[in-house]
């Protein structure tokens, strides 16, 4: 079935399906993809598969496999439930370079540790995007051995010479960096943390702008911190009180690629300690991308009434980043309010009266 030769105790063989143990053709380079990211292929059962050649990021692969079985439709991608709507194998101690499941880990002289991540869609999805994910195939090239060349690295940035940065508001040095040393992005999670609301919503802008950047070509990552981030404000132990402003941040810099993800937030609507900070980051969704939320707004006219100012004030705010203009009653009613809510743009604080905001939704859902 397959050809193979011993190496050691263990035979090296030609990589199969998993899923219907047919012999599979090595990945390719899509013509519509960035040099540096994962090869992809498919199996004639319909299943299609990701190359991760380091085997340390198996999620990246998952979702660069997911992705190209929904015929790069994201919002399809997002929508899928493993188990009910396909499945997922990895065949590991995989040679990119000969094509080769190396079970020993070694070859050549090399180790080997790299990964096929198959996803298998049920029938009803495949029929929708098999067709497009076979034109991408037809127009892909073979991986040549300079594709994913990471070019000459630069000095990396220091845990504290990004604090530095994000606390003098220099951002383009810090994006430069997120190019070429991923280490960037967690240097600035872990300033979310911080107790100065100013040097942390600095902070959450600029990693909302470095996720931008850096998900162009690697999604993937990107998506397990928002992942991460999530499920934090879940885990209230591990909960940094940056991590809404964060969210909001990633999401609104990239829509097209992320805005999956917004929705989760409504669960925290129903949280009295959390719904306020939840109306704030989608907010900041809505101010830029308002499209993604537009069809729920009926749903935020409930907090324009709120016992807690913060959220009437908040939620007026989203209600003027969406042109909200069904929400000019309500928006009316709290134009004489004068507690003040903190709005964070473009590296400053700014204080504005509840009435404030709701003269400013209205100017913007008149005009």
């Amino acid at each position: 079935m397959f050809e193979s030769k011993f190496f050691g105790r263990e035979p090296i063989k030609k990589p199969q399906c998993p899923f219907c143990g047919l012999l599979i053709e090595g990945p390719k380079e899509l013509s519509t993809r960035r040099p540096g990211e994962m090869p992809v292929g498919s199996c004639s059962c319909g299943a299609v598969y990701a190359c991760d050649e380091t085997g340390h990021n198996l999620g990246s692969a998952m979702i660069e496999a997911l992705v190209f079985g929904c015929n790069m439709d994201w919002d399809l991608a997002w929508g899928l439930e493993a188990e009910e709507d396909y499945l997922q194998e990895i065949v590991e101690n995989y040679d990119l370079k000969n094509h080769l499941i190396i079970p020993g880990g070694a070859y050549e002289g090399r180790r080997i540790a790299g990964a096929l991540y198959f996803i298998r869609l049920h029938k009803d999805v495949q029929e929708v995007t098999s067709e497009g994910v076979q034109q991408r195939l037809n127009q892909a090239i073979p991986v040549s051995s300079g594709s994913s060349a990471k070019g000459t690295r630069k000095h990396p940035l220091s845990k504290k010479r990004v604090e530095k940065l994000v606390e003098g508001y220099e951002i383009d040095p810090i994006l430069n960096a997120a190019c070429e040393d991923k280490k960037v992005i967690r240097y600035l999670q872990r300033l979310l943390y911080s107790g100065d609301t100013l040097f942390r919503q600095r902070a959450a802008e600029i990693l909302g702008k470095a996720c931008a950047t850096i998900g162009e070509r690697d999604p993937g990552i990107i998506s397990k911190l928002l992942q991460g981030l999530f499920y934090s404000l879940i885990d209230t132990a591990a909960f940094p009180p940056g991590a809404f402003e964060a969210i909001g941040e990633i999401i609104s810099q990239r829509a097209d690629l992320f805005g999956g993800y917004a929705p989760q937030l409504y669960q925290f609507l129903a949280d009295e300690t959390r719904k306020a900070q939840a109306l704030q980051a989608l907010g900041k969704i809505a101010k830029s991308s308002p499209d993604i939320l537009r069809k729920h707004t009926f749903h935020f006219f409930i907090y324009l009434e709120d016992s807690d100012p913060d959220v009437r004030g908040y939620a007026g705010w989203l209600m003027g980043n969406l042109g909200a203009r069904e929400a000019k009653g309500d928006l009316e009613k709290l134009l004489q309010e004068s507690h003040e809510i903190e709005i964070y743009e473009n590296g400053n604080i700014e204080k504005k009266s509840v009435g404030q905001v709701a003269s400013e939704a209205l100017k913007k859902i008149t005009t």
